[in-house]
């Protein structure tokens, strides 16, 4: 990396992956503690789903604003925020004496989670020429994408040696370092007194997002005749239409709706919405089937992801680099389809879940086919769109991201027919994981153009001009 970074730049890109690594750590790690904090706090599949959706739904229902809030008020401020707010929150879930106290300080830990994800890559874009974007953010997504697929092994190591409550407690330590280096970054720009932040839409977009998901994840505990049920619909479809209006009406939009004149900021993110909800649904099937089903301990679960890590690590920069000469599309095309593959290949494993024979090659596909997928993803959806909304596209397609996953967790017991995941079930569930793959795959194979000057002329994209390198301390922007 020294080769082709400089000093500082080194530095935005460590604190940068030390943010994401950190939430996307604790949205993964969890997923193998979900047995033993029902068993020591009670509750069933219920509380284990909200476990993981009351995270996600405050990340996905706040990452919108959080964009924003990035755009106006800076990197640093927002991101150090995040980072302070998150590892607080960590103590907290590790100390939970209810499950109901740790469902609700999980939401609480989502909204400062939804901090630190748009303002790490806002700050990579920020500090790297064009030239440079796409292995600067491969390296950050092999990272951030070793952190969703391998927390399960560092957290399956603490459940069984320790206790579930040291895994909230593994984010101190990176956040600690993301902090004391957060603090060599250069200061934000002056505030401009023209800036504000969207108070309506940001209200707006929380109640249109978080609501909807709210009566996805209820619907089958309440049904359609309940009061609560009809109301949060209601409310959510009311406030989902009236976000759109007021966005395209107001001075200074939260979400500026010119971004979406970029085919490629478009495209990706329909892209996006399938693949990560294939991600997320056969991830979380796995984790959970391995160890109710076939009988894995926690430890072994988390271990059994680790060759996915080690392909993504040796890969994703390389895969940056490609997607820069090649274009993103034949990557972005071709890399859902063979993680999809895995998903198809866990359709052969049997109660005993042998690991040599059914899940590891199931696990090597799936790893190679994100490897190739995540970091042309990001750069081509980052690119599209003109560096001062880098803050507000990097959270729409985490916002994308987040609730495509928290869908596809929350229609888990729907989708496999069951309230527990036996054989039956986890392959209808990774054969649901297995068909959003190829969906993805299939939209950016049609919808991703190569070219980066097919940007809608407002947007400016073709010819903004980036900054070759960070600013200096104390320059000024």
């Amino acid at each position: 990396m020294a080769t082709w970074t400089t000093a500082p730049q080194r530095t935005v890109l460590v604190v940068a992956i030390l943010a994401s690594f950190t939430a996307f750590l604790d949205g993964s790690a969890v997923n193998v503690a979900l047995p033993a904090i029902s068993d020591e706090l009670g509750g069933g599949l219920a509380s284990q789903q909200w476990i993981v959706d009351a995270y996600l739904l405050s990340l996905g229902a706040f990452i919108l604003l959080a964009g924003s809030l990035s755009d106006v008020f800076g990197r640093k401020r927002v991101l150090m925020t995040g980072l302070v707010g998150f590892g607080l929150t960590s103590v907290a879930c590790a100390v939970a004496p209810t499950v109901e106290t740790l469902i609700l300080v999980r939401g609480l830990k989502g909204v400062f989670g939804a901090l630190l994800v748009p303002s790490s890559l806002a700050l990579i874009l920020d500090a790297f020429s064009t030239e440079k974007q796409g292995r600067a953010i491969g390296l950050w997504t092999a990272f951030t994408s070793i952190a969703s697929i391998a927390g399960p092994a560092l957290g399956g190591v603490l459940v069984d040696s320790l206790s579930w409550r040291w895994v909230f407690g593994i984010n101190v330590l990176p956040i600690a370092l993301g902090v004391v280096l957060a603090h060599r970054l250069e200061n934000d720009p002056p505030r401009s007194s023209a800036a504000h932040v969207d108070i309506v839409g940001a209200l707006l977009g929380v109640a249109g997002l978080g609501l909807p998901v709210f009566v996805l994840i209820e619907l089958p505990r309440f049904g359609w005749g309940s009061p609560l049920i009809v109301g949060a619909s209601v409310v959510g479809l009311i406030s989902a239409v009236s976000f759109v209006a007021w966005e395209l009406r107001t001075p200074q939009p939260m979400l500026p709706m010119a971004i979406f004149r970029a085919r490629n900021f478009s495209v990706g993110n329909v892209a996006t919405f399938f693949i990560y909800a294939g991600l997320s649904l056969g991830t979380f099937a796995l984790a959970v089937f391995l160890q109710q089903s076939a009988g894995y301990s926690a430890t072994m679960t988390g271990l059994a992801m680790v060759p996915s890590s080690l392909v993504l690590i040796g890969l994703s920069a390389y895969i940056g680099r490609l997607s820069g000469r090649v274009g993103p599309r034949l990557l972005m095309g071709v890399g859902p389809v063979i993680a999809g593959g895995g998903f198809a290949l866990m359709l052969a494993i049997t109660d005993e879940a042998d690991y040599l024979t059914q899940v590891l090659p199931a696990v090597i596909v799936f790893g190679l086919g994100m490897a190739v997928t995540v970091a042309p993803l990001t750069a081509t959806i980052l690119g599209a769109v003109e560096p001062s909304h880098a803050g507000i596209a990097s959270a729409t397609n985490n916002a994308v991201s987040r609730v495509a996953g928290l869908i596809a967790i929350a229609l888990a017991a729907t989708l496999g027919g069951s309230v527990s995941i036996d054989l039956d079930s986890f392959h209808r569930l990774v054969a649901s994981s297995a068909i959003a793959m190829l969906i993805g795959g299939a939209i950016s194979a049609v919808g991703i153009w190569d070219s980066t000057n097919r940007v809608a002329p407002a947007l400016g994209r073709a010819t903004a001009p980036v900054r070759s390198g960070p600013r200096t301390r104390g320059s000024g922007r």
